[in-house]
């Protein structure tokens, strides 16, 4: 009898420590792959895979997309315009992304990763596309050229953040502030057959470009324009993420 109990203590006990360590395993899954849900509102498809590496740290690679459409939110835009000439480069405006941006966590929790508050150095490096009318007066006669370009820039910054768990393989992942600083570099051009007038018409609505910070330097022909900018580049990163645990 003292041996048939001792065997079945014996059978508990180690039925106990698998369940254990089947729970532990569940726990210990370490990548979370998330889709940020504020970013869709902005026509960004972005997406992060982030790997634990330790018990408070882990590593991140997000990536970010927009197809080439229409400006975020134009009619909101245009409703703060009053120029018409504005209105109309606004509706023929056209913005397209493309961004990566990895990143090491470190969570501040006894819970450790991946729960809790987190604070995580990152890098981004984006790419800009657009394409754009660019109207200048010749003569009292309103004129424009398309131009399309792309600007590329590398930034870094600290992002703070907390994570939660809401069920057995979910997280939400709130970035509450990320802000960045780098540097930017860009290009636009046009093609278009420009007459003397049209050219120096050109080259002075140029000369009023003002954008702080921003050296810009082009040329003007009689094939068209181009212009550069090369200057410093900040931002402020943010998101609210669903994530799937595995």
């Amino acid at each position: 009898m003292k041996k048939s109990l001792a065997i079945l203590l014996l059978i508990l006990s180690a039925n106990t420590l698998l369940a254990q360590k089947e729970n532990d395993s569940v726990y210990q899954k370490k990548n979370i792959v998330k889709l940020n849900l504020f970013a869709l509102g902005l026509k960004n498809i972005s997406i992060q895979y982030e790997r634990i590496v330790s018990r408070k740290v882990s590593v991140g690679l997000g990536i970010r997309y927009m197809p080439d459409g229409s400006l975020p939110f134009k009619t909101t835009f245009k409703n703060l315009i009053d120029d018409e000439d504005t209105k109309n480069q606004v509706d023929n405006i056209t913005l397209g992304n493309f961004a990566i941006t990895p990143e090491v966590r470190f969570y501040t929790g006894k819970k450790g990763a991946p729960r809790g508050f987190y604070i995580a150095p990152f890098v981004r490096i984006a790419r800009y596309t657009t394409k754009l009318p660019f109207t200048y007066d010749d003569a009292g006669t309103k004129k424009s050229i398309d131009l399309s370009g792309s600007l590329s820039t590398v930034t870094g910054g600290i992002l703070f953040g907390k994570q939660w768990k809401l069920g057995k393989q979910i997280y939400l992942d709130w970035w509450l502030f990320g802000p960045q600083y780098g540097s930017s570099n860009g290009k636009i051009d046009g093609k278009k057959t420009l007459t003397p007038s049209e050219q120096t018409s050109l080259r002075q609505e140029l000369d009023d470009l003002d954008v702080p910070l921003t050296k810009i330097t082009y040329t003007v022909d009689g094939n068209g324009a181009v212009v550069n900018f090369k200057g410093p580049w900040a931002g402020v990163r943010s998101g609210l993420c669903l994530g799937i645990n595995f």
